[in-house]
């Protein structure tokens, strides 16, 4: 006599498995029935069973239950588990997304350089690659303008041992910037940049916790008119700070600014001969 399973679910109605991921601190997931996403705090164990408290963008915590399927890890389902105490202990990153190396020293610093227009894009690049720039070996210098550029160039003396790159606001073709960029732009100089009238827009407006960047009128001051748009005291050092703070790692960042940011990297740190 046949047996017969006593359940009845259609096949394709079944849940299949979900992979177990041990919930190590800094993993980021989603928490399926809310949809609350940050990084694993810690995990304990309650008289209810496991938990894991996650940690948001915001610095907002969130304790939920580890239950199968609870959770998203880049875009698919898991369930996580609690970590092994003897397990090996997951690699961290830093803000830009690569692998951490621990007690790492910076690197003597190399002959290129990288020149970013602005204090703020300055600032930015500093809070999301500057681990990775200090043990590359790269500095980062603080170009005042894009006039100032051809200067800048021909004063530091690019050459294959000594790349020169630069990153520059408001990148478009036929601006002035553009042209400026074109004319020292050469095998040992890359100058790339982003499409935003200022750094700010490289910032997710969902990360500042707003719908959108407004627009601001021609002939305003753009970070003005921002500061005046959004409702913000027109203290655009204080609305900078702000802005700064919201920013915890490249996912918080537009992609043109991460690959401009990268593409200049790649080009200081690589030995081969273009």
């Amino acid at each position: 006599m046949r047996r017969y399973s006593p359940d009845l679910t259609p096949p394709w109605k079944k849940s299949s498995p979900a992979p177990e991921v041990p919930a190590e601190p800094d993993l980021v997931v989603e928490e399926v029935s809310t949809g609350f996403c940050g990084a694993v705090i810690r995990c304990e164990k309650t008289a209810e069973g496991p938990t894991v408290t996650l940690e948001d963008r915001f610095g907002k915590h969130r304790v939920f239950p580890l239950v199968p399927r609870g959770f998203l890890l880049e875009g698919r389902v898991v369930s996580l588990v609690r970590p092994s105490a003897a397990g090996p202990a997951r690699p961290s990153r830093t803000a830009s997304g690569s692998v951490a190396v621990p007690g790492a020293r910076a690197r003597v610093a190399r002959a290129g350089r990288i020149y970013v227009e602005g204090r703020h894009d300055a600032e930015l690049v500093e809070k999301v690659w500057g681990d990775d720039l200090r043990v590359e070996g790269v500095v980062v210098e603080y170009l005042g303008g894009i006039d100032d550029l051809p200067a800048v160039v021909a004063e530091f003396g690019p050459a294959p041992d000594a790349r020169l790159g630069v990153l520059v606001d408001h990148l478009v073709p036929g601006s002035k910037e553009s042209r400026i960029a074109a004319e020292v732009t050469g095998a040992d100089v890359l100058v790339v940049g982003h499409p935003y009238i200022d750094v700010w827009e490289a910032v997710k407006p969902a990360s500042v916790g707003i719908p959108a960047w407004p627009s601001v009128p021609r002939g305003e001051d753009w970070k003005t008119g921002v500061c005046r748009a959004l409702g913000w005291p027109e203290n655009t050092g204080a609305a900078w700070q702000h802005i700064l703070s919201r920013v915890r790692t490249y996912k918080d960042l537009e992609p043109p600014l991460l690959g401009s940011v990268e593409h200049l990297i790649d080009f200081v740190t690589d030995p081969r001969p273009l």
